[in-house]
């Protein structure tokens, strides 16, 4: 067995199925998601703000971009959101995915989308925003056929390959580029959940791996290959947990990353 069918492993024999269990096992995981999955497109979000709006609900003495703290204070709150919704196995829907986004962009619109383009966090986008070197995405019209599309696809997904499966989920929503910002922000916390509500460990797509995970995005829009994007997700489930999995298997139980 290698480390990450051994860390899937451990996950399942942990048995997270309630709150309380969820709390517990990702007490500094979602820290890290957070700090991470931020940091990928925000280079002004450090660790310290992040633990702190965790842990007191403020970061004492900052003084930089309050974009910043919206985006931290949302991830907190987006984890408060979800992790009931894990627990029950609530399945992926639209109206989730639009209010994941709106939990998470709230109070992060710049004045051009707001103002002149009249987009608004949890709605689709209203205009066409191009992503990527292939210049992708869906067009205003076509994306919410096309995100019910994907979330009937992978909701009706049984066989037994959750990474690949998750590594398509992933793939296919930023390619679709269903919003006018916080795509990325929202498609890793989907992924997160679609993984877990699949009794999968969550990862963390870290910060100075986004040039990688980014090859993988573009392998997708270039190719239509999640190979890459699988391949990726699995060295980052091995790198989030592997300390973890190195204190359970010497009878030590911390509990989280």
């Amino acid at each position: 067995m290698d480390n990450y069918e051994a860390i899937v492993r451990m996950w399942r024999d942990w048995n997270v199925s309630s709150v309380s269990d969820v709390d517990g096992r990702l007490y500094n995981y979602r820290v890290l998601f957070a700090y991470h999955s931020g940091k990928i497109e925000n280079g002004a979000i450090t660790y310290h703000d992040t633990r702190e709006i965790f842990e007191n609900g403020r970061a004492i003495s900052f003084t930089g971009d309050p974009r910043v703290l919206f985006e931290l204070s949302n991830q907190k709150l987006c984890y408060e959101f979800l992790k009931q919704k894990i627990v029950d196995r609530e399945p992926l829907s639209v109206r989730l995915v639009l209010e994941t986004h709106g939990i998470l962009t709230g109070g992060t619109y710049d004045e051009r989308r707001f103002i002149e383009r009249g987009e608004r966090p949890g709605f689709f986008k209203k205009h066409d925003y191009v992503t990527g070197r292939d210049e992708v995405g869906s067009t205003p019209e076509d994306t919410q056929g096309d995100i019910e599309a994907l979330l009937d696809e992978i909701n009706g997904y049984s066989n037994g390959n959750i990474l690949k499966a998750a590594a398509y989920f992933h793939a296919r929503f930023e390619y679709i580029h269903p919003f006018a910002d916080g795509n990325g922000r929202v498609g890793r916390t989907l992924l997160n959940y679609f993984l877990m509500t699949r009794n999968h460990p969550p990862l963390i797509v870290y910060d100075e791996e986004k040039a990688a995970y980014y090859a993988t995005l573009e392998a997708y829009d270039k190719y239509e290959d999640i190979e890459p994007m699988r391949d990726f997700l699995r060295s980052q489930t091995e790198r989030t947990w592997e300390k973890t999995l190195a204190r359970e298997m010497k009878g030590v139980n911390y509990g989280t990353p």
